[in-house]
């Protein structure tokens, strides 16, 4: 959650050549596909005994979590460029893309379905946003936190080879979502890549309040230096001062944070932080307006270091990333159902 990160500007992804066998594929199909059309009418259309049937699925379309829609201002293709100063490998895929990032794909997002988290509501927060980078103005507003005034939002941090935070925080926060909507949970998200900038930290909180969340989930990754490692859990300290009262939500919050923490290091066997906690992964502040305005039980998770070469080389791996959003999920459920 440093704020330090490359500044970009996307650029168009390279497109990809279609060769010749396709297009005679292609070719030899469609007539194939006109008569079996022709058949179809003939058989079963308007006032035949069969009902319609749906076409099966493209076997391309992705099974994963999806990528932002594109539904804010900006280019509707703008979020699944590739950053500047992101580096190509000879494969052209950028630094910190093993072929498994969520962030990118088309999004599979479904309905709540039956199971043990039915009627609860989690909200999950992906911290920062890719397009802070443009939007500094915007973001380094100054807004009411309780305690004080702070930015808006941040850039976020990044490694070292320019993977960000922002894109790291929405890939786990997609994985996070299915596994929970797998288990009957509703989940709302603040930010889905679908705004240019932010929200506001205090939006953010709004965000959550507005939902009636039984309980809100921030995700993040440190920027400390070199030789600081591990994961550690962020949870709200007694604070009323002006809009902020976290009287209310302190206990639940802590056992939430607990509950995350125990659940994370299981899946992913990483350590607890070396910096931050005494060992234990487990932080207080006061000074974060996400949780000083929350009204709802919240924690925030920092998933590792980017600036550490072993922590990125995790924070950088789908697979790690997946079993990220396993242990989170893990700890959720194990709060909500007590």
């Amino acid at each position: 959650m440093s704020y330090v990160g490359p500044e970009f500007d996307p650029s168009q992804p390279p497109r990809r050549r279609v060769g010749r066998p396709l297009t005679v594929t292609v070719a030899a199909l469609v007539p194939t596909c006109l008569a079996g059309w022709l058949v179809y009418q003939a058989t079963s259309g308007p006032g035949g005994s069969e009902p319609a049937r749906s076409l099966p699925a493209s076997p391309s379309a992705s099974a994963e979590p999806g990528a932002p829609s594109g539904s804010g201002s900006g280019s509707p293709s703008e979020s699944s460029k590739p950053d500047k100063g992101e580096e190509k490998d000879k494969d052209g895929k950028s630094e910190g893309d093993d072929g498994n990032d969520s962030s990118t794909k088309k999004p599979t997002h479904q309905p709540a379905a039956s199971g043990p988290l039915k009627g609860k509501v989690v909200v999950i927060d992906p911290g920062h946003n890719s397009g802070n980078f443009r939007h500094t103005a915007e973001i380094n507003r100054q807004v009411d936190i309780g305690t004080n005034r702070k930015e808006c939002d941040t850039t976020g941090t990044s490694t070292n080879d320019g993977y960000t935070e922002a894109k790291f925080t929405l890939d786990v926060a997609h994985r996070l979502r299915t596994l929970l909507e797998k288990q009957g949970a509703t989940v709302e998200f603040t930010q889905d890549g679908d705004r240019p900038w932010g929200p506001c930290v205090d939006e953010r909180a709004r965000i959550g309040n507005k939902a009636k969340a039984d309980a809100v989930v921030s995700i993040h990754a440190d920027g400390s230096g070199a030789g600081n490692r591990g994961w550690h859990v962020i949870m709200p300290a007694k604070v009323r001062s002006g809009a902020a009262d976290t009287s209310g939500i302190v206990a639940p919050s802590k056992e939430l944070g607990e509950r995350i923490a125990g659940e994370f290091v299981r899946a992913t066997g990483s350590a607890p932080s070396n910096y931050i906690g005494d060992g234990t992964g487990l932080d207080v502040r006061r000074d974060l307006g996400g949780l000083n305005l929350s009204t709802v039980p919240k924690v925030f998770i920092e998933c590792g270091n980017m600036r550490d070469a072993k922590d990125a080389a995790l924070l950088k791996s789908g697979a790690w990333r997946q079993k990220a959003a396993q242990g989170i999920s893990s700890g959720i459920t194990g709060f909500l159902r007590g």
